[in-house]
């Protein structure tokens, strides 16, 4: 059976070693990349109609509004069926204390039954937060391996703690 890396990753402004920076490239994109050439994985970047500001600040006022009043975002694509692919990674940043609400537009509306899920999550602090409880809440009926966790400003010289998570969580494609 195939995998897939499901992701959200937000590039201009961020929250990197404690400075706002621009990026090319989100921090989640690098590592889910890098995780799709690795495993031979299809991709699906998760994105919204509307997108975020680039402003740091704004775009965290907004992720803040989202997560307090529930609010799913609409998305340029959505999945309809995972039924091809045994392992799912899935890949965030942490906003909020979780992952970014147009993830849960995606998952909640996909069967995760039998799957393996592999989270990846980038964090400028907070580790995984809550995230692992909120994968388990909208993901049922999956099992959920231990997280990959990585500093976001440490993205880049990741190669091979990816690699060894990949192979320690039992991905041999």
């Amino acid at each position: 059976m195939q995998s897939l890396v499901i992701y959200f990753s937000k590039a201009g402004q961020n929250y990197v070693n404690g400075e706002i920076k621009s990026l090319e490239v989100g921090n989640t994109e690098v590592v889910a990349l890098k995780i799709a050439q690795l495993t031979n994985a299809q991709v699906f970047k998760v994105e919204t109609i509307k997108d975020y500001p680039d402003d740091y600040r704004e775009c965290c006022k907004v992720a803040q509004i989202e997560k307090s009043n529930d609010i799913h975002p609409d998305l340029k694509n959505y999945l309809s069926d995972i039924s091809n692919y045994g392992i799912i990674y899935i890949g965030y940043p942490i906003w909020c204390g979780s992952f970014p609400m147009p993830l849960v537009s995606l998952l909640e509306r996909l069967d995760f039954n039998d799957k393996i899920i592999k989270p990846f999550v980038t964090h400028e602090g907070s580790k995984q937060a809550n995230s692992i409880n909120d994968l388990n809440e909208l993901c049922k009926g999956a099992t959920i391996m231990d997280a990959l966790v990585i500093k976001g400003s440490d993205v880049l010289n990741t190669d091979d703690i990816i690699s060894n998570w990949i192979n320690v969580s039992g991905e041999n494609e």
